[in-house]
């Protein structure tokens, strides 16, 4: 029992469109539990090429945001560790916008409608893909597993995926990581393997 109140306050449940997709190696971890696995320059893939459309109809493409760090984050409406990691995330997309960090949310389960009020409700100063498709999922899926929902995952300025991290981000967590990826620079990270290619090799968790 509490262990699955936990699990359930860490993270809503899987999301895992791909199905097929393995995790990463050697972690040890529970989908939803908060870990964070980052990844050094050499072994991040990428880059990742998403596009969507978000709730107020603006369209979104990660490649016209090369040269930024962006923040990704899968979320929906009923998901309660979503409702309390979004004012960290609102303060970190304001606090960082001027040095370069672009965040953007995937939702692949709400109507317009729900997301919206969920928007304004928590004030939430970032858009959100409308992906209740699943493309915008199945392709983050198809880089690294996102088998938890929350999961945020960090591209570098390269659009290579730097840091993920399974349910709820603690704040100084999330902070810390954007400030590294920031801290590299543009062009400072050396290029690493291509998507179709991964063999992936993680850092420790954080």
């Amino acid at each position: 029992m509490a262990t699955a109140l936990a699990l359930l306050l860490a993270g809503c449940g899987t999301d895992d469109p791909a199905g097929d997709v393995p995790d990463v190696v050697d972690q040890g971890y529970q989908s939803g539990d908060g870990s964070t696995t980052t990844w050094a320059p050499d072994d991040r893939v990428g880059p990742l090429t998403i596009t969507g459309t978000d709730y107020e109809g603006g369209a979104h493409d990660l490649a016209q945001w090369r040269g930024d760090v962006v923040l990704l984050n899968t979320w929906y409406a009923a998901c309660p560790p979503c409702r309390a990691e979004a004012p960290d995330l609102a303060a970190v997309a304001t606090d960082y916008a001027d040095q370069g960090l672009r965040v953007l949310g995937i939702n692949s389960r709400d109507a317009a409608g729900t997301a919206q009020a969920f928007q304004r409700q928590l004030a939430v100063p970032y858009p959100s893909l409308d992906d209740t498709s699943g493309a915008a999922i199945a392709t983050l899926q198809g880089v690294v597993p996102v088998n938890a929902v929350p999961t945020t995952v960090l591209l570098d300025r390269e659009g290579r995926v730097a840091a993920r991290v399974l349910g709820l981000v603690e704040p100084s967590t999330l902070r810390a990581l954007v400030e590294d990826l920031l801290a590299e620079g543009a062009g400072s990270a050396s290029s690493g393997p291509d998507a179709s290619a991964w063999a992936p090799a993680a850092e420790g968790a954080r």
